[in-house]
């Protein structure tokens, strides 16, 4: 069985004989029935616990007369994707700056846990990063419909030239589609780099120098949230153009 983390154990110890009952009614046995809850689904059940507490306190806290620090955060957070969302989405980017900012910070806060002593960064697995591209792959192109219609989006594949169609036409299904390779290899790839790294040099050497590398993966932890963000916010601004 691989090294679990304690929050691994703890939720195990209390969830694993019904987590197992549930897969095993699903058709999907557990590869370790007694620990059926693996290192990476802890750490996003942790980051959307974290999530739910901040967004309560928020929730909790709004004030107009006399806002609090934690109404002051989540106010710079909505302003900076809202300012992002409207320079690169235009108009009618107000319905979308929910999901845009529930992404961004979910993946901020799981890249961030990999500089925790005890914790991994869930995004250092490729499936937490292949499970946010294909959200977000869904949700842009169901806004596509849903703004133009199946014809109306559908030309957005075909060109303007109507002799061309047959030949832009599966460039643009595979252009999609390498979307999802995009954007679930480079968020992968960069965490696992900088766990990796990090991990490297506190084996190495156990003071000082890692505090450079833990600055870098603070740097690439940021930076990545919000290049992930922000390629969500062209992806929808192409879909749900109009073509005048």
């Amino acid at each position: 069985m691989p090294e679990q983390l304690s929050f691994t154990v703890l939720l195990n110890h209390l969830f694993a004989a019904l987590v197992t009952r549930v897969l095993t009614a699903l058709h999907v046995p557990p590869t370790y029935p007694a620990a059926p809850i693996t290192n990476t689904v802890a750490m996003e059940i942790l980051v959307t616990l974290i999530l739910l507490v901040f967004f309560i306190a928020v929730r909790a806290s709004i004030k107009v007369e006399n806002p609090g620090p934690v109404q002051h955060i989540a106010e710079m957070l909505h302003g900076f994707v809202s300012s992002q969302s409207e320079s690169i989405i235009g108009h009618g980017y107000e319905r979308f700056v929910p999901f845009l900012t529930v992404v961004g910070i979910f993946i901020l806060l799981a890249n961030m846990l990999g500089l925790v002593p005890g914790f991994e960064s869930p995004t250092a697995s490729p499936v937490v990063p292949l499970g946010l591209a294909l959200l977000t792959f869904v949700y842009y192109n169901f806004y596509g419909f849903k703004e133009n219609g199946p014809v109306g989006y559908a030309k957005q594949f075909v060109g303007p030239v109507w002799w061309m169609a047959p030949l832009l036409f599966p460039i643009e299904i595979i252009s999609h589609l390498a979307r999802i390779l995009s954007l679930t290899v480079r968020l992968y790839a960069n965490m696992f780099a900088g766990d990796l790294v990090t991990l490297a040099f506190f084996s190495l050497v156990p003071i000082a120098i890692p505090v450079v590398f833990l600055g870098l993966h603070f740097g690439v932890a940021l930076i990545q949230a919000y290049v992930f963000m922000v390629l969500g916010m062209i992806y929808l601004s192409q879909a749900v153009a109009h073509e005048h």
